[in-house]
């Protein structure tokens, strides 16, 4: 049995150059093949709205959804990092139901840290769930709760000045008691040099190799989720054909006879079958 990562061992592994593995997770299957992977990190996300749920985004997940995904994700790796992902409106309208939603997935789920989107605007939460004993995991750069503020999912600080918005938003997360941060469709670059600066680790999803770490959304790195593939997405295998396929060839098999056969068939003990033939004579 592994030992479970600790916040202080990402902060060890950043400091000696380690990278940090994170990908999403929605359920117990997921969960055992990802533990037995080796993964450092899951993040039960959101994203599930999209890739189980089949909304068109993720604003209408709601915190019942996420625990139960959450606690069914811990199950599937006891000594996996867990973070739980706050939903839209579980944390925006004050820092009290920040705090009582934030709980949640550590009392109901298991959960080892949880992690909101935003930046200065935010602070407060932060503080607040800081202050209550729970790892906070900042999300800035695209945010997808808010993409419709952002003018679709669309990569963030771009230009000059965008990028300084993104580095305040980053240096507010911290200062507020946020211990990592997520670091979404930004310039390498500028991903690069936020991590130079905070002390904290640096995830990454899709803002280049110079983070701490990288994420990404399970359904997309193993082609589950057809829908749109991002750019910044390695597909590692397809399942979508594999199973695809699969169901198409047991479809062909019912329809020719030649499922199921003789090895999928349960028998009768010896002997009985001739009893149940005479049983069935006196059946009404």
């Amino acid at each position: 049995m592994r030992k479970k990562k600790s916040i202080h061992d990402f902060y060890e592994m950043k400091k000696n150059g380690e990278k940090i593995t994170f990908l999403t997770a929605y359920d117990f299957p997921t969960a055992t093949f990802a533990e037995d992977a080796g993964l450092d990190m899951l993040l039960v996300g959101d994203s599930l709205g999209m890739c189980v749920y089949g909304y068109k985004g993720t604003v209408p997940v709601v915190m019942d959804q996420m625990i139960y995904h959450a606690d069914a994700v811990r199950r599937g790796a006891p000594n996996t990092y867990v973070v739980g992902d706050m939903p839209f409106m579980s944390y925006q309208s004050s820092a009290e139901k920040a705090v009582e939603n934030a709980g949640r997935f550590l009392k109901e789920a298991d959960c080892d840290a949880i992690k909101l989107e935003g930046g200065v605007r935010i602070t407060d939460q932060i503080r607040a769930i800081s202050d209550a004993g729970i790892v906070v995991m900042g999300h800035i750069g695209l945010t997808p709760q808010s993409s419709g503020q952002l003018g679709g999912h669309k990569a963030q600080g771009r230009t000059a000045e965008a990028a300084k918005l993104v580095y305040e938003d980053a240096i507010a997360v911290k200062e507020a008691g946020a211990l990592m941060l997520l670091v979404e469709a930004v310039p390498p670059e500028v991903c690069g040099f936020i991590a130079g600066q905070l002390d904290i680790p640096v995830l990454s999803i899709g803002a280049g190799p110079e983070g701490d770490g990288q994420l990404l959304i399970v359904s997309d790195l193993i082609g589950q989720f057809q829908a749109f593939t991002p750019k910044f997405v390695k597909k590692y295998c397809n399942v979508a054909e594999i199973i695809t396929n699969a169901m198409k060839s047991y479809c062909e098999e019912i329809r020719t006879g030649q499922f199921p056969q003789e090895e999928h068939c349960y028998h009768m003990i010896q002997g009985e079958e001739k009893k149940f033939v005479e049983l069935m004579k006196t059946a009404k």
